[in-house]
């Protein structure tokens, strides 16, 4: 039955990311906690439990909040979608974007504290070392593979497999890259304030960050070479904003894909 709706508006869309991120980084570090408790001293069957646990977490997260804000959960994704739209009129603005980006830091943050507390573990900044080349290369990879999956999905009508497509990607990244695929500045953040299995050195932090945004533009070059008209549907990554927009039950492909 098709109906009518507003698109949600800028603050019920940044409940849903910073939330929608906490959650995420909760998933992460909880689940990185628990296999260091589960399985002490066997670190391929903590990055098995670990990476287990993000990709089901991931999927289930992207649907239940990707109808409203877009469940970008990551700045870099946020970025791109602003940069492929900003000319054609869709996707974020440049004031959205900043307030995403906050609101996933911040959501990123609490969630590593929210794990701690769960788990009873002491909050502490992490002496996890990660400042090695090869590690961003890995960043690179993954964050570039990353991009380039959304805005290909999207571009192509495929949003209805967003969630599993997404969870899938960063499941395989956790064990083909040398970084184990944080692919994301936010949760990079989060993850300082776990001095555990999943936690990463300050020191580190901005070395892996730098290595996602030269990720996230190789990842949007390559988009752009494979589909040259994708920002006209920048919108297809968040929910359209500014304008009614119809709603179906058990509609087609691209109206799933603007669900997502």
């Amino acid at each position: 039955m098709a109906g009518s709706t507003s698109a949600p508006g800028l603050g019920r869309r940044l409940v849903a990311e910073l939330v929608g991120t906490a959650m995420l980084v909760a998933v992460v570090v909880g689940s990185g906690i628990a296999a260091q408790q589960l399985s002490p001293g066997n670190v391929g069957l903590q990055l098995l439990e670990n990476s287990t646990a993000t990709v089901l977490g991931l999927t289930v997260l992207i649907l239940m909040f990707g109808p409203v804000s877009g469940a970008h959960f990551n700045p870099v994704v946020s970025a791109g979608d602003w940069l492929l739209g900003r000319h054609a009129g869709t996707g974020l603005s440049g004031r959205d974007v900043g307030a995403y980006t906050l609101a996933q830091v911040v959501g990123a943050v609490a969630g590593a504290l929210l794990a701690n507390l769960m788990f009873d573990v002491p909050t502490h900044l992490s002496t996890h070392d990660r400042t090695h080349a090869n590690l961003w290369l890995g960043e690179v990879v993954a964050t570039a593979g990353l991009v380039a999956l959304i805005f290909a999905l999207a571009r192509t009508g495929r949003g209805a497999v967003a969630a599993p497509a997404v969870g899938a990607y960063i499941g395989a990244a956790y064990w083909f890259t040398s970084s184990t695929s944080f692919a994301n500045p936010a949760v990079t953040v989060g993850r300082m304030f776990s001095d555990t299995f999943a936690g990463i050195a300050p020191a580190s932090v901005p070395g892996f960050v730098v290595a996602q945004v030269v990720g996230g533009a190789v990842g949007l070059a390559l988009v752009r070479l494979l589909h040259p008209d994708v920002a006209t549907v920048a919108d297809d990554v968040v929910l359209p904003h500014g304008a009614d927009h119809p709603t179906t039950t058990g509609g087609s492909a691209p109206d799933a894909a603007r669900a997502l």
